[in-house]
C-alpha cells in the first residue's frame, strides 16, 4: 500500500513567495483542533484561510491538478476539495508544533477527508525543526522540505510537525473529499 507521495514542484518558488506574503498580511487565528477546542500542548500555530485571501482561483485549479495527479497512484473515489485551504504560520517564537493525528473526523467534512495535502512554502533554510513525519506503520518517515513540493498522504495517516526552533516555516494543507473509508 502507497503511504505518501511527494509532488517537488507543486508550487513555484514565486508562487509560495507570493502565497505567504498574502497570508503574512492577513489576520491569523490561533490554530484550534477538531471541534474547535484550542489544546497549545498539541497544537500550536497561526492559521489563515485561502478563501479569506481573495481571488484564488488559479492556485485552487494547480493544486486540483496536483491532488489528481497523485490521485492516480492511490486510485481513491474522490469527489472534490470541498473546505478552503488552510495556511499555517509555525514560529519559533511561540514553539509552532502539531502533534501526532490523523485529519479524519468523526462528521461532517472532516469524516469524508480521504487524501491530505501539505505544500511547503518556506525555503527549508529559512527556518530549523518543523519536519512533518508521516507515521502509517512503525517507521517514521520524514517529508522533504524544499520550497513548492507537495507531500499527499491517506488523511488517516498520522502525521505531526516538529517544534520550530528557529525562524518560521509557512505551509498550506488541503484536504480532498469522498466517501467515506469504511
Amino acid at each position: 500500500m502507497l503511504t505518501h507521495l511527494t509532488l517537488p514542484d507543486a508550487l513555484s518558488p514565486a508562487d509560495c513567495d507570493r502565497l505567504v506574503g498574502r497570508a503574512a498580511a492577513s489576520p491569523a487565528r490561533d490554530a484550534r483542533l477538531q471541534g474547535g477546542t484550542t489544546a497549545h500542548d498539541l497544537r500550536r500555530a497561526d492559521l489563515v484561510w485561502l478563501d479569506d485571501l481573495g481571488d484564488s482561483s488559479g492556485l485552487m485549479d494547480a493544486l486540483a491538478r496536483a491532488v489528481a495527479e497523485a490521485n492516480r497512484s492511490f486510485g481513491y473515489v474522490l469527489g472534490d476539495l470541498a473546505e478552503s485551504a488552510q495556511i499555517a504560520r509555525y514560529d519559533a517564537a511561540r514553539q509552532g508544533h502539531f502533534d501526532w493525528h490523523s485529519d479524519i473526523g468523526r462528521s461532517g467534512l472532516a469524516a469524508r477527508r480521504k487524501l491530505t495535502m501539505v505544500v511547503q512554502l518556506t525555503d527549508p533554510d529559512a527556518y530549523e525543526g518543523g519536519a512533518l513525519e508521516l507515521r502509517p506503520g512503525a517507521e517514521v518517515e520524514v517529508a522533504p522540505r524544499a520550497c513548492g513540493s507537495a507531500t499527499l498522504f491517506p488523511s488517516f495517516v498520522l502525521h505531526r510537525v516538529t517544534p520550530v526552533t528557529r525562524g518560521t516555516r509557512w505551509s498550506l494543507t488541503l484536504w480532498a473529499h469522498g466517501p467515506a473509508f469504511t
